[in-house]
């Protein structure tokens, strides 16, 4: 094989995991009217002035909220069990102030306790999720009122059927709010009713805002750099991040809501209206919280009259299996940035081949095996084009010796020869080029699918989410991060790209065959700390990718 075949090899593996680390580790991308004050809005049709909330001045910063409040009547907290999530709501602002998810763990470690999605500091911090308020403070002490829930018990279990909670407050004005929440013991998505009744003698022309914060601190802000955590909304019919460093130079968005709410890597907590609706997003970001805020205009409401605003709540699992039942847009959360249109059916495939045989380790492998399959003559045009490069090579060598010193010369030769033997040196390039986009997308997949999370595979591969680790030390290694251990299958990854090069032709110049040679330890490093998942996808299509070229090689000779 020429240099030049080598030299693009080298940048392409160079290409994958550094230019392209940025396109699968990088967060979605941010709405393209960050940097402007316009509001966003795509719809075909003209927005009635009632829906209209541009003008919308949103409430200030809630400070953080202790746990014990002073001066407030005592007050319960509602605890309520499904098979799917344990949940509390406080009377005190009608608010979510615990959430713990029955169905998965903090860690994989043994006697983990369930996972957390809502943790008393967040809580203790902001108050709770999903508390509301109105925008210019027409219902007076809404933001800290304290209400009275109708429930029986405060401890509830629900195992079929639904149950019905209502948050009633009065406040000295005689402007009533109720809020209404409908728990099913099948499902992750609870629905909420906004009731307000104007008691007084004065008309209310406000919006009221439903509240998602998120614990967004310094390690948050460093594990956001491969997958991003942070406010993410549906708006527009598109799937919009925004990046807490950016709220204070905007932190307003208007548009087409489908939903609003908060995302990290493998978790979403979000609240839709009923209807997609042009609204508000308000967004703050204060003593390391951000909080994302859904404003929706109410229409006009006079004395003695009520209105209704009508949501649905979401807190839980960002998976696609369980987010495409539901006939919303929550799916879209489910998103793997640049390479979405390719990834998203790679993932459906993955969770079709489990559901036939339950393994995610030998879903990855079977996966990767079609995928080789496909892209299979490719890869033989490829080594058959590696194949007749190897026959010039001597000629090569012959030429770039004879005209060292003249270079221009050399490669007028090298053109001829290439003439001569009808050789194109890129015709086993473009085969690499048109599977990369594919690359890509299946690695982004592997990183983001929660359906990894704490899947285990064989022997030791316990959380194919997790780094590949053997026999934990208590000290550390370099280039790892913890836990620390021998990363046996990331080695045997390190050691098929050893084989690779063997199987491959020396270079002619010195320095490139020793860059090519260093690219297995460069590889095995870059993957030390990469889920089990990624690396057992690299390592099986580098087994098949050496069978593939052993068997053209031996056609060919």
């Amino acid at each position: 094989m020429d240099e030049q075949k080598r030299l693009f090899l080298a940048v392409a593996l160079s290409v994958v995991v550094l230019f392209g680390y940025q396109f699968f580790f990088a967060p979605t991308p941010q709405p393209d009217n960050q940097n402007q004050e316009a509001p966003l809005q795509t719809m075909d049709s003209p927005v009635p002035d009632s829906a209209k909330v541009s003008n919308v001045t949103p409430e200030a910063v809630p400070a953080p909220v202790p746990g014990n409040q002073v001066g407030l009547r005592d007050f319960r907290t509602i605890t309520l069990s499904t098979p799917y999530y344990t949940i509390g709501v406080s009377e005190h602002k009608a608010a979510v102030t615990s959430l713990t998810l029955n169905d998965y763990r903090e860690t994989n470690d043994e006697g983990s306790p369930a996972k957390q999605l809502v943790t008393k500091e967040l809580a203790d911090l902001t108050g709770g999720i999903f508390s509301i308020n109105t925008t210019q403070g027409s219902i007076r002490g809404l933001a800290d009122a304290v209400f009275s829930s109708d429930a029986d018990s405060k401890d509830i279990s629900l195992n079929q059927g639904e149950k019905n909670i209502t948050f009633s407050w009065t406040n000295p004005d005689g402007i009533t709010v109720k809020k209404v929440l409908t728990f099913k013991a099948d499902s992750y998505l609870i629905h909420c009713n906004i009731i307000v009744q104007n008691g007084s003698d004065i008309p209310v022309n406000d919006a009221i805002s439903i509240s998602v914060p998120g614990y967004f601190d310094e390690e948050v802000k460093q594990r956001s750099r491969f997958a991003f955590e942070g406010p993410a909304a549906y708006l527009d019919n598109k799937f919009t991040t925004i990046d807490p460093k950016d709220i204070e130079d905007k932190d307003t968005y208007s548009g087409v809501v489908g939903w609003v709410g908060y995302t990290t890597r493998y978790f979403l907590t979000a609240v839709m209206p009923d209807t997609p609706e042009t609204a508000t997003l308000k967004l703050s970001f204060a003593n390391d919280v951000v909080t994302n805020r859904l404003v929706s205009q109410m229409p006009r409401l006079d004395p003695d009259k009520q209105n209704q605003l009508s949501f649905t709540l979401y807190m839980g699992p960002k998976s696609h299996k369980i987010l495409s039942q539901y006939d919303n847009f929550l799916k879209k959360s489910v998103n793997f940035g640049f390479f979405d249109i390719l990834a998203t059916p790679l993932l459906i495939a993955m969770n079709f081949i489990h559901d036939i045989l339950p393994n995610y380790g030998v879903a990855i492998i079977l996966l990767t095996i079609f995928i080789k399959l496909i892209f299979w003559p490719l890869g033989t045009k490829s080594y058959k084009s590696m194949n007749e490069m190897k026959k010039v090579q001597p000629l090569m060598m012959q030429i770039r010796e004879k005209y060292k010193n003249d270079k221009q010369r050399m490669n007028q030769e090298i053109m001829a020869l290439y003439k001569t033997y009808k050789v194109n040196p890129a015709s086993g390039c473009l085969p690499l080029l048109v599977q990369m986009p594919i690359f890509f997308a299946l690695y982004r997949m592997l990183y983001m699918a929660i359906e990894l999370r704490h899947a285990p595979f064989v022997g030791w591969i316990q959380d194919l989410s997790g780094p590949d680790r053997l026999f934990h030390f208590n000290f550390s290694i370099p280039f790892m991060d913890a836990p620390y251990g021998i990363p046996v299958l990331t080695l045997l990854m390190g050691a098929s790209f050893l084989l690779q090069q063997k199987m491959t032709p020396t270079a002619g110049d010195p320095m490139q065959a020793k860059m090519m040679m260093l690219m297995p330890i460069f590889m095995t490093v870059l993957f030390i700390n990469f889920p089990a998942g990624l690396v057992l996808y690299m390592f099986v299509n580098n087994i098949i990718s050496m069978g593939q070229q052993y068997y053209t090689q031996k056609i060919l000779a």
